[in-house]
């Protein structure tokens, strides 16, 4: 029978969710202002595309 600290299991589960929370913000807010607005000017470039080529009945 192993004995297990549960103070100590309930910290590093914590710590390895504010890991997991911190890579996506990274990911989210971790790009520059012209590769920010680089993004949003292609996804309205793609909607635009998108929204031409819809059949309207």
């Amino acid at each position: 029978m192993t004995v297990v600290n549960l103070n100590k299991a309930r910290k590093a589960r914590a710590r390895e969710a504010a890991k997991s929370l911190a890579a996506e913000n990274r990911v989210a807010f971790g790009r520059t202002k012209s590769e920010k607005t680089k993004a949003q000017a292609d996804a309205t470039r793609l909607a635009r595309q998108l929204d031409g080529k819809r059949l309207e009945p």
